[in-house]
């Protein structure tokens, strides 16, 4: 039987984008970490497909990208709640508390390490170091918001507020 599910395609913005990557790298295979950014950013996920479909765009090994995508943690090789919480918990990050706001966040949300919530609105990832030891413990919202010097107080705030903008 045949999957019916639609093959991976970046939108036409995206494509621009991809374009423009190439033009700034002096072959191909130096533009797979970018170009697996705009994947996941364009789909979500690293699914089997993806990875596929970003060695043709390549003209890579399937092989290849598999191996770069499953030998760096930040490429989600599965779907990821609408927000993504990434915790530190090295060692400056534990020693401020981060283990006490990933009990938190479990308690409050109901899923473990790794798991996303049936609703599909949070996700929850223990990470190691974040480069915000300064400000410690800090967690990283999505690809691009960094929230630092928490608390389970403010973590379970966060979390309150993401979920009412969810609405």
């Amino acid at each position: 039987m045949k999957d019916s599910t639609p093959a991976p395609q970046f939108s036409e913005a995206t494509l621009e984008e991809f374009k423009q990557t190439l033009s700034r790298y002096p072959t191909r295979r130096a533009a797979l970490l970018p170009t697996l950014w705009l994947a996941m950013r364009e789909f979500g996920w690293i699914s089997p497909a993806v990875e596929e479909y970003v060695a043709r765009l390549l003209d890579l090994p399937t092989s290849h990208v598999h191996a770069v995508v499953t030998f760096y943690e930040m490429f989600h090789r599965k779907p990821v709640g609408k927000w993504h919480l990434a915790v530190c918990t090295n060692l400056p990050c534990r020693l401020r508390g981060a283990d006490e706001i990933v009990a938190a966040i479990k308690n409050r949300l109901g899923i473990d390490n790794h798991e996303t919530t049936p609703d599909g609105m949070f996700s929850l990832e223990t990470v190691e170091c974040l480069a915000s030891c300064a400000t410690a413990p800090m967690l990283q919202l999505n690809q691009d918001a960094y929230i630092e010097n928490l608390t389970v107080e403010s973590v379970l705030k966060l979390i309150e507020e993401l979920a009412r903008r969810a609405d």
